[in-house]
Order: structure tokens, then sequence, then C-alpha cells
């Protein structure tokens, strides 16, 4: 993922949700901390996750909930929200659906979370979508931009995504070849998913009759010789990619075995962090390439600001959390990814009420969500009518690690709705680093 908006607070207290008459809420007018949900005591609130610490999928998500941590220690260090402390528990899944299946049935059965949040993947996720439902348990800010977790709230009404969704992106990046690319020949590699139909759904709105050859991987099979051979052999001299992190590296590499050079590669947003396809490069190729130099040139999408934009406000506090955390290892894109869901979540928790319900949350997602101001570039979309998270992203081109932007930033919605750039202003954090969200109710 090149994974990689808030007012001024008047007290430590306000903006942690610290408990007063004035931001009762959630069924609570104020008073003392009760016990009002599975997961809520009057000390503690208990969320869960589930992702790859493990296994093929490993690399660079396994660094999100250790940037989700370091916020969540952050608040709780300020006072927590409604002087609860937040307790983080995430367990490994190895992007497999049936472990998923698993852990995130310990989670709610066992630890008794009050949600799930930011649970990683497409073909994982999906596995625990109707459990969740079925359980009344909120199921926040999904860590996949499929359409499952936010386009109809009428049959998964406790899921919410949170990133840009997949087809939304596909429009962004299909306009961008029509405009740009109109005599290109495009050939399409995509994983044989969510992920890959609903990415192939937006660009085909823009450029159906460019498209010469579209080939489908299987994620866990690393051959993808035959792919890469069949998409030269159409003659593309564009290729678009909606896969993960290490199948941009296998197509790179893959494709400098085959002589294969299309004029412009172009990623999803998913498979494009430059750090991370550095190392993958350097690890599948037995160090023949030893960094990220054959993505210079590759075009991509961005939502929110990341490490190479170390000036940015935002980035500037992610930083300062990382640095306190006392975690190991550098701040990554993959931790602000974390971090950055766990700023919205605190922002759902100050808005769901000092004792709140998981209907309340819920409520309070649908009911202010999309007012809520963060890192991301563009607004929420969250509604009783759609639980579909950012609306928008801006295309980037990358050199070295840098992202040098190409467009504004473009916000749109599935379906028909029009692309359009918008001209709001990027907020800028609080001075505490911490949300002052007031409560819905």
């Amino acid at each position: 993922m090149s994974l990689l908006a808030a007012a001024t607070v008047v007290s430590t207290v306000a903006a942690c949700g610290g408990s007063n008459d004035d931001n009762g809420g959630g069924g609570s007018t104020g008073g003392a901390n009760e016990a009002s949900a599975p997961g809520i005591t009057e000390d503690t609130i208990k969320l869960g996750a589930h992702y790859p610490l493990t296994g093929v999928a490993a690399p660079g998500y396994s660094e999100i909930p250790t940037g989700a941590q370091a916020y969540y220690d952050y608040v709780n260090k300020a006072g927590g929200v409604y002087d609860r402390e937040i307790e983080w528990i995430y367990k490994d899944d190895a992007y497999n659906p049936t472990n998923t299946s698993q852990v995130v049935n310990q989670l709610v059965l066992e630890d008794e979370v009050f949600a799930i949040v930011g649970g990683l993947g497409t073909p994982t996720h999906s596995a625990v979508l109707d459990f969740l439902n079925t359980e009344g348990v909120p199921d926040l800010f999904v860590a996949s931009g499929s359409l499952l977790w936010g386009e109809d709230p009428d049959t998964n009404p406790y899921s919410f995504g949170w990133q840009t969704d997949y087809e939304s992106e596909g429009k962004v990046i299909g306009q961008y070849i029509a405009d740009n690319l109109p005599d290109a020949k495009v050939g399409l590699f995509l994983q044989d998913d969510d992920f890959g139909e609903d990415g192939e759904a937006g660009l085909m709105q823009y450029i159906e009759d460019q498209v010469v050859e579209t080939q489908r991987y299987t994620s866990g099979n690393t051959n993808v010789a035959p792919q890469m051979a069949a998409l030269q052999a159409s003659g593309a001299d564009v290729v678009v990619g909606f896969n993960t992190p290490s199948y941009t590296a296998l197509t790179q590499l893959t494709a400098l075995q085959l002589g294969f050079k299309p004029s412009q590669w172009i990623y999803s947003n998913v498979g494009s962090d430059p750090a991370l396809v550095g190392s993958l490069l350097a690890r599948f190729s037995q160090g023949a390439v030893s960094d990220a130099s054959l993505l210079d040139g590759v075009i991509t999408t961005e939502y929110m600001p990341g490490v190479d934009a170390p000036e940015d406000p935002w980035v500037q506090l992610w930083q300062k959390v990382w640095d306190e955390s006392g975690q190991e290892g550098e701040l990554t894109n993959y931790r602000i990814y974390g971090m950055a869901q766990a700023y919205t979540m605190v922002q759902a928790l100050q808005a769901a009420g000092q004792n709140p319900t998981r209907d309340d949350l819920i409520e309070a997602v649908e009911t202010v969500g999309a007012d809520w101001e963060g890192p991301a570039f563009s607004p929420f979309r969250y509604s009783t009518d759609s639980h579909l998270g950012i609306s928008g992203m801006q295309v980037v081109q990358l050199a070295g690690t840098a992202a040098d932007p190409q467009t504004g930033i473009l916000v749109t919605d599935i379906g028909d709705a029009d692309i359009e750039e918008s001209e709001a202003e990027h907020a800028t954090p609080p001075e505490s680093g911490i949300p002052d969200e007031e409560p819905f109710n």
C-alpha cells in the first residue's frame, strides 16, 4: 500500500472525551462510567482485530497493528476516552480465511471485545462478515477497499469500510488513462477476488475499449510467468495491476526475465509502497535487484500523506507518536495507516458517548462520521445509506521513495457518480494530536 483531517482542543480531558456533564451520549447523559456493553467496563474499552503477522502477506501488513497500538497508547497516556483505557488485542490469521474465522471467534466469544477494528484483507475478512453482523458486533474500518463492507448497509449493518474503495480507485485510474494515455493498449493484472473485480469495474467505465488483455492470479500462487507472457503477447503497452505488494515485486521480476517492457506500469494503492516492494524485490531476486528502482516512473494513487512527506503536519504527528511509543523499527506507511485508522476509531468512540452500546457506536458513525476530519485528503461517505469510507484520492508518479502528484484530489463514489476535483482544504491535526469529537446525541 502506498498507504498510504481536526479542531483545536480546549484541554487534554476534553480532547480525550473526558467525562463531564456535557459529554454524555450513547445512553448516558454524564455521570459515572458504567459497563454498558460487552468489552466496556468502568475503566476499559476492549477492541480486537486480525492481521497476517506471519505468512506471505506479513511483510508490511504486520506493521499496521503496531501503528494502531502506538496511537492507542498515546491516547491512553492522555487519559483515554471518557477516562477509559483502550485495550487493543490483535491476533495472527496468516492471511488464511480459516484462521481468520478462528481468531475472530476467539476475540468475540472469549475475549469479548466491544468491536472488531481494522481487520485486514478481502478474502480473510469475507470469512467473518456474516458472523460479525449476525452477532451484532461492530465491524469497523475494515482494512480493504472491497465494497462488501460498505455498499449495502441493509445486509451488513455493522460493517464499515475505511480506505477508498477499489471501484472508485479504478474509476480514478481509468479516467487518468483515458485523459493522458488515450491510445494505449491496456493489459490488466488482477487478484481473482473482489479486490480485482471491483478495480476492474471502475476501470472499465473509462477504458473498456482500450483493454486488450485481462489476466488474474490467485493469492499464494507465486508463478506469474503465464500471466505476464499473455500480457506481453497481447501487445499491451500499459499494464494496470490491482494486486498486493508481493505481486508487484513478482510482476516486475517476471517482466524483467521475459524482456517485457510496457511503456507504463500502473499499480493500485495497495501494491505500490516503494519501501516494501523494494525489500520484496531484493528478497525474491536473492539480491540481484537491491532496491525499488524498478518502480521509478510507476503511476499509483494516494489518499493520505505518507513518509515521503515528512513536513506534512499529520506525518509529523505520526512520527511523534511513533517515537514516544518506544517500539522497534522506523515509521512506515503501514504504521501510519494503523495510526490513522486508530485516530478514526477514537473519533467513533468519542461520538458514541460515555456509556455506549454497540448500536450506539454504529449510529454514531452513520450520523456524524461524514463530518470527521483527519489525515485523509477527502471526506468519509458514512451515512445510513452508505458505509463506504474515504471518498477520493490523487494520482501520483513514483520517483525513488517520493510521489509526484499528477492530479488534484479526485472525489467520486461507486456506480456512475462523476469524478470531481476537490476544492476542500486539507485539515491539520489538533494541537494535542487527539480529536475533539462531541457525542452525536
